[in-house]
């Protein structure tokens, strides 16, 4: 090895001093240009597994565990319209009416119509009678007599029919006026006075008085798990004070194509006078623990666009990328479901430096 450190001789010649000098400065050079690589330092944790049982807040709004839509049962043209959205009525109470005429003409007709058939009626049961007090007394022919009977069962019938059809009229005449059925509230109203409608169009929804529902728009993802108690809790949204509990009461077969979310209703046992309908409550439960891993944050990056970890090799001191599938996110934390084992370290901080079979130095770290 050559030293750094010339020392002065008069024993060569002035060309092989400078010689030496040259070579001399260039192994210095040589020395001195190769880097020294020291390995990066990492925090890291290690892996454990933690019963996980997060807690699932959402908002939703109180509504009738029974509502209706109110309609007329004959087509028409609204005359009077007597509530309003918000108003509540009573089982017996008039909520709209239409324009009676074409139906009061038609029971006139009707009544006309059995005052004709009674009267034909009339005759042709005297008819019958005379028929058959002269058979009896071999007056008349049997032929007469039948047709006279026939007669007078014909007209019964008619005058049944036009009963019937006075009956009709009678209903479909009051079928112009929509009643409520029911108590409750007006939630909403499809028709305006003036306007014509048909039968069974929805005139107005109401929510029955009675039980109430907390209705809640879920993704199903969350619906996979099952709860650590059917219980829920609510709270009124404009005034937390206000509580109340629930258990699950229907989840809706299908998806809401539109927000991806499943409709769920939760039944309150004794809603609170503050919880009327359309007020935000927030539900809130919690689901049956799991074995799960959770790391922080700054532990996470990504490995061809899919979630990912440093894990560090204990022999070796080197780090490699692991592939990971995450549950879910919870505060400061992320849930891992599959992709590391009890026992591995995790890098937790210096990730952003690091590349595959690299050497890093481990600092001081906390367990997972």
């Amino acid at each position: 090895m050559i030293s750094c450190s010339l020392a002065h001789t008069h024993h060569f010649a002035p060309a092989a001093l400078m010689a030496v000098i040259a070579l001399g400065v260039a192994g210095c050079q040589r020395q001195t240009s190769q880097p020294q690589s020291f390995p990066t330092v990492v925090q890291v944790g290690t892996v454990t597994m933690t019963d996980y049982a997060p807690a699932v807040r959402l908002t939703g709004e109180i509504r009738a565990q029974v509502e209706s839509d109110l309609s007329f049962r004959v087509a028409g043209r609204i005359s009077d319209r007597l509530v309003d959205v918000g108003d509540h009525v009573t089982a017996d109470q008039v909520l709209a009416r239409l324009d009676p005429q074409q139906q009061q003409a038609t029971l006139t007709a009707a009544n006309a119509d059995v005052q004709a058939a009674d009267a034909v009626l009339r005759q042709n049961t005297s008819a019958y009678k005379r028929q058959k007090a002269l058979l009896a007394r071999g007056f008349t022919t049997q032929r007469q007599h039948d047709q006279a009977q026939e007669a007078f069962r014909t007209a019964q019938a008619s005058l049944d029919a036009a009963k019937a059809q006075l009956g009709t009229a009678r209903d479909h005449l009051s079928d112009t006026v929509v009643r409520a059925g029911v108590s409750g509230v007006i939630t909403a109203r499809q028709a305006e006075v003036g306007q014509v409608v048909e039968g069974a169009q929805t005139i107005f929804s109401i929510a029955r008085d009675g039980p109430r529902d907390a209705v809640f728009n879920v993704y199903e993802s969350i619906l996979t798990h099952v709860p650590a108690n059917p219980a829920i809790e609510l709270t009124l949204v404009s005034d937390p004070a206000v509580k109340a509990r629930g258990t699950l009461r229907e989840i809706s077969p299908t998806v809401d194509p539109s927000s991806g979310t499943v409709r769920v209703k939760v039944g309150i046992e004794h809603p609170p006078a503050a919880m009327t309908l359309g007020a935000a409550v927030v539900g809130e439960g919690r689901l049956q623990p799991r074995k799960l891993v959770l790391v922080p944050w700054s532990a996470l990056t990504s490995k061809n666009g899919h979630p990912a970890v440093w894990t560090v090799d204990p022999q070796t001191r080197t780090v490699s990328l692991k592939p990971i599938s995450i549950e879910g996110y919870d505060m400061g934390k992320v849930v891992v479901r599959e992709g590391l084992r009890p026992g591995e370290l995790v890098v937790t901080g210096g990730a952003q430096f690091l590349r595959p079979q690299q050497a890093v130095a481990i600092a001081e770290g906390a367990a997972l």
